[in-house]
């Protein structure tokens, strides 16, 4: 799951809340924990701060779940800086997103891929989020990197695309993980072969993720599909405002520390937060 990281009002990192945070989501049976991604804040995190974020996580988890850091950043130097310090604190992979800002080639993507790769011995998890990147990566270079490299070990496509999750399951879903980053494909990314999801809606829902997978993997396809709808529906109502700050606002009506956002972003006006109450709260107990 893709974690929050809780700021002060100030901006500041909340340890204290991260930590508080942290037990809720392990206590809630998530598999794992994704510290530094997109809900993480990370391209507001300065090298430190996110050397302390992961930390933090790593020691308030102490081995109950894997922790897998997100390293990607800009340019290649800085992934591969990024990645080695997670290395040295200890992640059980990394999620490396595609480089955004400038607009690049296949050629392009697949060679900061492979400097990367060679940089670091740790296992790696390509990430594909077009609505902040700009572009889709491309299932030939995916299959390329997937077939060159052991530490490529899967991919979380975020693209929210039926069809893009499955070309991907067809070309390397029986090769590495296949995660759907979006929360209405969790349930069709497992039907076609995939192997789990990594979604911001578990930062709220941990519980109800958690039981539509255990669901999946029972087969009863009956209960999973109702989960699924239940979770897409919680999801749609979150989208409509700023994620990060929508997460954070539910989070907070939940009576944890979601905290605020850092600036650009802003927590959400008083009616958008009374919005999501009247709308999330019946959705948040267990049926």
């Amino acid at each position: 799951m893709p974690h929050l990281t809780p700021f002060k009002r100030n901006g500041e990192i909340d340890e204290e809340a991260l930590r508080a945070c942290v037990q809720f989501w392990v206590e809630g049976g998530l598999h794992g924990l994704v510290v530094c991604g997109s809900n993480g804040e990370a391209p507001y995190l300065s090298r430190e701060e996110r050397k302390g974020v992961i930390e933090t996580v790593i020691d308030e988890v102490n081995r109950k779940v894997p922790v897998i850091a997100g390293t990607g950043s800009i340019s290649t130097w800085e992934t591969i800086l990024f990645t080695k310090d997670a290395k040295d604190l200890g992640v059980d992979a990394a999620l490396v997103v595609t480089p955004f800002y400038f607009r690049l080639s296949n050629r392009e993507i697949y060679e900061h891929y492979k400097a990367v790769l060679e940089a670091v011995e740790l296992p790696i998890i390509l990430y594909s989020v077009p609505k902040f990147t700009g572009f889709h990566l491309n299932p030939t270079v995916i299959l390329q990197l997937v077939s060159e490299y052991e530490n490529v070990v899967g991919i979380k496509d975020s693209g929210g695309s039926m069809s893009k999750i499955t070309e991907i399951t067809r070309f390397i879903g029986d090769k590495v993980s296949v995660l759907a980053g979006t929360a209405d494909l969790t349930l069709p990314t497992l039907v076609l072969g995939g192997k789990g999801a990594v979604i911001a809606v578990a930062n709220v829902i941990p519980k109800f993720c958690v039981a539509l997978y255990e669901a999946f993997k029972r087969r009863d396809y009956e209960e999973a599909s109702k989960l699924q709808r239940h979770i897409t529906c919680i999801n749609e109502i979150l989208m409509r405002y700023s994620q990060v700050s929508a997460i954070k606002a539910a989070l907070n009506l939940l009576g944890l520390p979601g905290g605020y956002p850092r600036k650009p972003a802003l927590p959400l006006r008083e009616e958008e937060e009374k919005e999501i109450e009247s709308l999330l709260k019946p959705m948040l107990k267990p049926s």
